[in-house]
């Protein structure tokens, strides 16, 4: 068995929990949520049963994690910025002056 923290500073949860369905067929995962961030244990499916080397499975994981969380974080960002420069600009009168 293998075990990959991920801090959560650097790490999206969402990101993880896409990585983990997503390697599913090839091991078995437990989940953890602990303070500053999660952890995974990798453990080894069969080869009859479509395992691969855990090892492996916890590097390409975390690839996949890190990759998910950059993603997420540039939407985040592209989706902020858009909304900002879609706010309409509202013009503001000195009392009695016409707006």
């Amino acid at each position: 068995m293998i075990e990959v923290r991920f801090h959560e500073e650097f790490y999206d949860g969402f990101a993880i929990d896409e990585a983990v369905k997503l390697y599913a067929p090839y091991a078995n995962f437990t989940l953890k949520r602990e303070a500053g961030g999660f952890i995974v244990q990798v453990e080894g499916k069969p080869e009859d049963q479509g395992g691969a080397d855990p090892s492996l499975v916890a590097a390409e994981l975390m690839n996949y994690a890190l990759g998910k969380t950059i993603e997420r974080s540039r939407a985040a960002e592209s989706a902020a910025s858009e909304t900002a420069s879609a706010a309409p600009e509202t013009a503001s009168a000195s009392p009695g002056e016409a707006a």
